[in-house]
C-alpha cells in the first residue's frame, strides 16, 4: 500500500465522525458492548491502544460489532502492525513515526494515522506521502493556537489533534481548517466502563456526535 492511498483510507476513517474514541481496555470481555454502545452513539471509527494485555483480544471482539470500523493505536514497532493486522484492526494510529514502522504499515496494507508534533514532523511525513496525521500530544504542544500555525505553512495536511482534547475544547479543534476530526478517550470514562453503564456512554457518543467541524 502506498503512503497516498493509505492517506485516502484513513481520511475515510476520520470523516465518519468528528470524534475518534481512544479506548484503553483491560477486560476485553466488555469490548464488543463498548463498541456497539459508542457505534450506536454516532461513533464508528474507534482506536482501541495497544497498553493493554487486553488489547489485541479487544479489537478481535470490537472488529464483529456491526457499523464499527475499529483501529489499533499506539503501535510503534513492526511486531505491533502484524499483530494488530492479524486481530482484525483495519486502520492504525501511532503517536510518531519511524520509518520501520511506516514499511511495516505499508508492507502489511495497514492505512496509517502517523504522529506529528512539530513542523518538520509533519513536512518528512509529508514528503513521504501521508497527507492526514496526527498531532500529538495536542495540548502539550500547544494546542489550537500550535496547530493553526502549523497549518498555514502546510495546508496540504490535514490532522486529528490528539492528547488533552476535550468535549470543552474539541470545538476549537474542529474549527481549524485542517483538523479532520479529533481524537478523545472522554466519551468511554473508565468508571462507566468498568460498571457497564451502556447507556451512558452511549449518551456520551451521542454528545459527541454532534459536534460541528
Amino acid at each position: 500500500m502506498t503512503p497516498e492511498h493509505a492517506s485516502e483510507l484513513t481520511l475515510k476513517v476520520c470523516n465518519l465522525a468528528p470524534v475518534v474514541p481512544v479506548l484503553v481496555i483491560d477486560d476485553a470481555a466488555t469490548a464488543g458492548d463498548l463498541a456497539a454502545a459508542l457505534v450506536a452513539g454516532g461513533l464508528p471509527a474507534l482506536e482501541v491502544t495497544l497498553r493493554t494485555p487486553a488489547a489485541l483480544e479487544a479489537i478481535t471482539e470490537m472488529a464483529k460489532v456491526k457499523g464499527g470500523v475499529v483501529g489499533a493505536g499506539t503501535l510503534l514497532t513492526p511486531e505491533d502492525v502484524e499483530k494488530a493486522k492479524a486481530a482484525g484492526a483495519t486502520f492504525g494510529v501511532s503517536p510518531g513515526a519511524t520509518d520501520r514502522l511506516l514499511d511495516a504499515c505499508e508492507a502489511n496494507d495497514l492505512p496509517l494515522l502517523p504522529g506529528a508534533a512539530t513542523a518538520s514532523e509533519a513536512m518528512a511525513l509529508l514528503e513521504r506521502g501521508y497527507t492526514v496525521q496526527k498531532f500529538f500530544p495536542a495540548e502539550a504542544n500547544g494546542g489550537v493556537k500550535a496547530l493553526k500555525a502549523i497549518g498555514a505553512p502546510i495546508p496540504q495536511v490535514r490532522f486529528c489533534p490528539t492528547g488533552g482534547v476535550s468535549l470543552a475544547n474539541a470545538p476549537e479543534y474542529l474549527a481549524l481548517s485542517n483538523t479532520v476530526c479529533v481524537g478523545g478517550s472522554w466519551v468511554a470514562p473508565a468508571d462507566k466502563v468498568a460498571a457497564g453503564d451502556w447507556d451512558a456512554i452511549t449518551a456520551l457518543a451521542a454528545e459527541a456526535a454532534k459536534l460541528v467541524r
